[in-house]
Parts: C-alpha cells; structure tokens; sequence
C-alpha cells in the first residue's frame, strides 16, 4: 500500500451520548502516524463536526433539519480541526483541511483544482483531512454520507486502498449479534452480497452497512481495494496492515487481485 484513504464514521468518534471521543480519536491519530512512517501516503475522510457542534451549543428555539445541520457543522467542524492539528502536532504532522460539495466532482476546473490541491499536500507531506461542507450544502446536493465521499476521493486521487471504519468488523452473513452469523472476510469481484444488508442507518451518522456495500461494490470496481473493518478495536490500522490475516475485517478485492486467504 502507498495510497491509503481512510474514512472514520460518526458513530467511531463519538461516545455512546454522542459526545467526541477524544481518546479513540487519539488513538487513531497515533495509527496514522504510524502508517506514515511506513511510507504511507494517508488521505483521512472524517466525520464528526455535527456531533461536535451539536454538544457545543445549546439552541433555545426549534430548527429546520437544514438549519440544524449548517449551524452544528460550522461550530463543530472547527472545534474537529482543531482537535485534529493539535493531536497530530505531537508528531510533527501538518494537516490540511479539505472541504468538499458533490458537485465539486463533476468533469471540470473544480474537480482538478482539487484533486491538484491533494496532489501538493501529498507532496509536501501534508496529511488531507476531508469532510463535505455541510454549511453550504442542501439535502439534493449532498453526499449520501461520507462512505460515498470516501470512495469518490479514493477514485479521484487514484488511492491502492480504501478503508473504511465502522463500529462493527465488517459484513455478516446474518445479524452481528447472532452467533451463528459469520465474517465474510473477503469479496470476489461482482460477488452480490445483497441478501446480507440491511438497510440501517448508524446512530450518529447518515450511512449505515449498506452505504459501505454500495461504496466498496463501486470502488473495487476501479482497482482499489476496499477494507471495512471495526474502528474500535485496538490498534485495527496497524494489524490491518501487519496482521490481516488475524484481524476481523471484509475485503472487497479489485478485479486483477485474489484472495491472499
């Protein structure tokens, strides 16, 4: 792997009472700073601001879905970049913000201005963190959550890698919680998993397993591989990367690659 895009859900960041976990975070921060001294490049798609802002303040009056999303991103996505460059300074890691629309990847200037923005962080070693800027986006503009803005960015900046991080291992041939439902460690090329999806939306984010399918389906059919895998567990980046065999995940692999187990 030199390209890796990483997306961090909503529902890995944030505590049961929908408060930021900080020391999850942290630890995140440290397995990224690990893989970049592997010689990674790391793109990091993280949610987050809404919860964030959502806990920062305290409105006295009713609000729109619209306006409860702009006001909460705007105070919360500054309060998620901050925690971001103070935790990553302790590495001596820079850290660039990317705000992004989905019109910003149609076939166009905006598109390879961003894409050429990516480009140059990269290459001077400036660690992307992307999120979609909600201040400005309505419910017929936006992403369908940050998996597809994950994979959108994977595709665009031609990552080896897709990684995205939920609160579960990955897909299961049943329900997570049932013993009898078991891994599905890892996803031929155009293999239909459908029958194993619900279409459940996670508590704190927009997506759920089914926007992750959709996602993965989609960008392994462009040659990246696609990881989903369990952000709470300990360490889960750096065993993904040392021990993959060992570690609890589902891989979609990409149309030229065969199953390593």
């Amino acid at each position: 792997m030199n390209r890796i895009v990483i997306k961090v859900g909503s529902n890995v960041l944030t505590r049961s009472d929908g408060k930021l976990d900080v020391t999850r975070m942290s630890a995140l921060v440290d397995q990224i700073a690990w893989l970049r001294k592997q010689e990674i490049e790391v793109i990091l798609v993280s949610s987050g601001a809404v919860a964030c802002g959502r806990r920062e303040l305290k409105v006295d009056h009713s609000l729109d879905s619209v306006e409860q999303r702009q006001l909460y991103s705007a105070l919360g996505q500054v309060k998620l970049i901050g925690l971001y460059y103070d935790l990553f300074r302790e590495f001596h890691i820079h850290v660039g913000q990317v705000l992004t629309m989905k019109e910003n990847f149609q076939p166009g200037e905006q598109y390879e201005n961003q894409r050429a923005c990516m480009k140059v962080m990269l290459e001077n070693s400036v660690l992307p963190i992307v999120n979609e800027n909600d201040t400005v986006s309505v419910t017929e503009l936006m992403f369908t959550d940050n998996d597809e803005l994950s994979g959108l960015i994977a595709q665009m900046m031609e990552a080896d890698t897709l990684i995205l991080l939920s609160n579960i291992d990955g897909v299961y041939t049943g329900h997570p919680d049932d013993p009898k439902s078991e891994i599905i460690r890892s996803v031929a090329p155009g293999t239909d998993l459908s029958q194993y999806i619900k279409a459940e939306k996670s508590a704190f984010g927009r997506g759920g397993m089914h926007s992750k399918y959709t996602t993965a389906a989609k960008v392994s059919q462009d040659g990246i591989r696609v990881i989903i895998a369990n952000g709470e567990r300990e360490n889960i980046l750096i065993d993904l990367i040392e021990h993959p065999e060992d570690t609890p995940h589902t891989v979609f692999l990409p149309k030229e690659e065969e199953p390593a187990y």
